[in-house]
């Protein structure tokens, strides 16, 4: 693996590029999608430089499902719904667009799903929204 230390989410894991942060331990950080599919859509990524699930230690993805399963908690508490989409991409032939391994959260209706990176949320409601998931953290 030849992973890329300048894509995003390393920026923002290294205080590089500001993010909303929902969560964050010694091995994860939760954080808000700024081009929202749904309404809290949440990134879970692992502070471990992996691109794809299949270069991460099976103890490094233990601590990352752990926070997928409390920020989907706490997402369906903070947002009222009954569902949230768990998506994860590998590689960018299966449409993965940032190579740092990363976890999706969509709180949400099918019926009320945007199409990924179609356009950009608001960045007051994005944060509003993120403060109000993380204290429920």
């Amino acid at each position: 693996m030849n992973y890329d230390n300048d894509n995003i989410f390393a920026k923002i894991l290294r205080g590089d590029i500001p993010c909303f942060k929902v969560f964050e331990d010694e091995h994860t950080l939760a954080f808000m999608d700024i081009m929202p599919q749904a309404e809290g859509h949440t990134l879970v990524i692992p502070k471990f430089a992996a691109e794809t699930i299949l270069d991460i230690p099976a103890d490094q993805l233990i601590h990352t499902m752990t926070t997928v399963q409390k920020v989907v908690s706490a997402l369906k508490s903070t947002l009222g719904v009954d569902g949230v989409i768990l998506m994860q991409l590998n590689g960018s032939a299966a449409g993965q667009s940032v190579p740092h391994l990363h976890f999706h959260l969509i709180p949400t209706h099918l019926s009320n799903l945007k199409r990924h990176g179609s356009e950009q949320g608001d960045m007051d409601k994005i944060k509003a929204l993120a403060e109000k998931i993380s204290a429920a953290l």
